[in-house]
């Protein structure tokens, strides 16, 4: 909405981690050479840790960009598997052929160590790297330990990357996990900005994103870091926010006061600390200043003056403490946003008395389940499947025996756009928890939400405040068997991914189709995945044919189908 107003390509301070806006700080230019470090020893772990919202994701996908080309990688961003579902999960990142539709947790670890040892053969490096580590198994935790007696005589076959929050060191910690903690040769703790760090790292997005000037004065630099504490995500969002509000008020430069509007409206910890304040402090002011009053009219006996002046300034004082306590309490009104919030079946019948119920408050209600097996269940509920009836450990695993599969991907909504299936988004709220909804449609500017038995529509803009990129959804393939197809391959799989091809480009389609993986068609399959942001491999993986699938019109549900039903009723 401000970009052209302020001269900029795109949003300097858009949430999810693109390694573009990367700003090393002291802190990450030390925990970069811990990673490289690490990496460059001769297997074990590596460990990054941090608060939420300090970087680490950026950092480690950094990282990858510049890891040589003789290092494979395969990064595992949504890690609460079971342990054959996560051995399962790194054969697929590394586009190994699974031996069969339903193998054994031994057969996944035998191709793993046969592409390990093939890999190390040809003088090419494997790395696993794990986000939000803190949420791993025991039984997964162990399973990464005995990975690690992959090798040969002289070295290590994979080395390890976890990444996590400040939990994951108090895990590792404790005794039954001694052996794992003991072969991480590498450590590090990221820690927030300082203000100095703060002020360019504002300076730096919005160069990188286009600006020709400064879009903060340094009393509004100065409030950003005080109210984010120095924490990068929340800097983003705070920002984001202030620059929205300099343009609904037209102003070209943020200002202090815009920045606290800004903080209030995305709830930064620090104005929910300065609310608590007030909500504790004046009422205690009151009682303190009712007890003095008190024992002022013991202490002065009649015909001597009491200092009544001083308690009609005092009790003035308080009327307007109290009254400037009820603005603070009020929940912030953006201008511009009174429809920024629709909730159609949760709202009360007399919406003018009561508030329409935001996203924060359906995330902390008790009575709304946002966990991630009600999100499943919805998500089966859209694709026709009867939860109830597959059996499974993991919503995953029931979708594999239904001859659906799951796919975990990282994005933006252009992206859950592009593959036009419903989908499991994690959602973070201000105290860090984390809840797990369903995007059952999605328009321009809206997105409607399941949760809890619950359709709710909400604008982009305030979901996407506690959304930071992560999903999760079914694709079905054609064949239950299909793989990973690659130049030289050639079948009915081959056939069907040309057939799909054309029919998303526009193309003619020639009656004898051409069964063979040719290099000619692994230019056009590598344009595709160049326009769509996947990696440019000319392999046709799952995220790549499951984006082509949501091109094509099939029974499998679509966002675009479920939005058009939602409005036309």
């Amino acid at each position: 909405m401000y970009l052209q107003y302020f001269g900029l390509r795109e949003n300097p301070f858009s949430i999810p981690p693109d390694p573009h806006y990367l700003y090393l700080s002291r802190g990450h230019q030390e925990a970069f050479a811990h990673l490289q470090y690490g990496l460059g020893e001769s297997g074990g772990f590596v460990q990054l840790t941090g608060e939420v919202g300090t970087g680490k994701t950026l950092l480690v996908r950094a990282l990858v960009e510049r890891l040589p080309e003789f290092v494979d990688v395969a990064l595992i961003l949504y890690p609460v598997l079971t342990v054959a579902e996560f051995v399962a999960a790194i054969c697929d990142e590394l586009r190994i052929p699974r031996p069969a539709k339903f193998s054994t947790l031994k057969q996944l670890i035998d191709v793993l160590n046969a592409h390990l040892l093939q890999s190390h053969a040809q003088g090419r490096h494997t790395v696993l790297i794990i986000d939000e580590a803190q949420n791993l198994s025991r039984e997964v935790l162990e399973q990464i330990r005995l990975l690690t007696n992959l090798e040969t005589t002289k070295q290590k076959l994979l080395q390890i990357i976890l990444i996590g929050q400040p939990e994951l060191s108090s895990l590792l910690a404790q005794r039954d996990l001694r052996q794992l903690a003991q072969r991480i040769t590498a450590r590090y703790r990221l820690v927030p900005l300082t203000y100095i760090e703060t002020c360019h790292y504002i300076a730096h997005r919005c160069h990188v994103a286009g600006a020709q000037t400064s879009l903060f004065n340094q009393a509004a630099k100065r409030r950003v870091h005080a109210l984010s504490r120095g924490i990068p995500r929340l800097i983003n969002m705070i920002c984001d926010r202030a620059l929205l509000g300099a343009y609904t008020r037209e102003k070209t430069i943020v200002e202090a006061g815009i920045v606290d509007r800004a903080a209030a409206e995305v709830g930064s910890p620090s104005t929910q600390v300065r609310r608590l304040a007030w909500r504790v402090l004046v009422p205690a002011s009151m009682a303190l200043l009712i007890i003095l009053v008190f024992l002022g009219w013991k202490w002065f006996p009649a015909g001597i003056s009491s200092p009544s002046i001083h308690g009609e300034s005092a009790s003035a004082s308080t009327a307007n403490v109290t009254a400037g306590s009820a603005a603070n309490n009020a929940a912030p009104v953006p201008a511009g946003t009174a429809a920024s919030t629709t909730a159609a079946k949760v709202a009360p019948a007399n919406a003018a008395s009561k508030s329409v119920a935001t996203l924060d408050s359906l995330l902390a209600s008790p009575e709304i389940r946002t966990d991630t097996e009600s999100a499943m269940k919805s998500l089966f509920v859209r694709w026709g499947l009867d939860y109830a009836a597959l059996v499974g450990a993991t919503g995953c695993e029931r979708a594999l025996k239904a001859g659906v599969r799951c796919i975990y991907m990282t994005g933006t909504w252009n992206n859950l756009r592009q593959h036009n299936r419903p989908a499991v988004i994690e959602l973070q709220d201000a105290a860090g928890r984390k809840h797990h909804v369903l995007v059952a449609s999605l328009t321009t500017n809206s997105v409607s939400l399941e949760m809890g038995g619950l359709q709710v529509a909400f604008t982009l803009d305030e979901v996407g405040r506690a959304w930071f990129g992560k999903y999760l959804l079914l694709w079905r393939p054609v064949a239950p068997e299909q793989g990973t197809l690659r130049l030289g391959d050639r079948g009915d799989g081959v056939i069907w991914l040309r057939d799909a091809l054309a029919r998303y480009r526009g193309d003619s389609i020639a009656p004898d189709a051409n069964d063979i993986f040719d290099s000619e068609f692994e230019v056009r399959l590598k344009e595709f995945q160049m326009l769509h942001r996947l990696a440019v491999d000319g392999v046709a993986g799952q995220a790549t044919v499951a984006l082509l699938h949501g091109f094509l019109q099939d029974k499998s549900p679509t966002l675009s189908t479920d939005t058009a039903m939602a409005e036309g009723r």
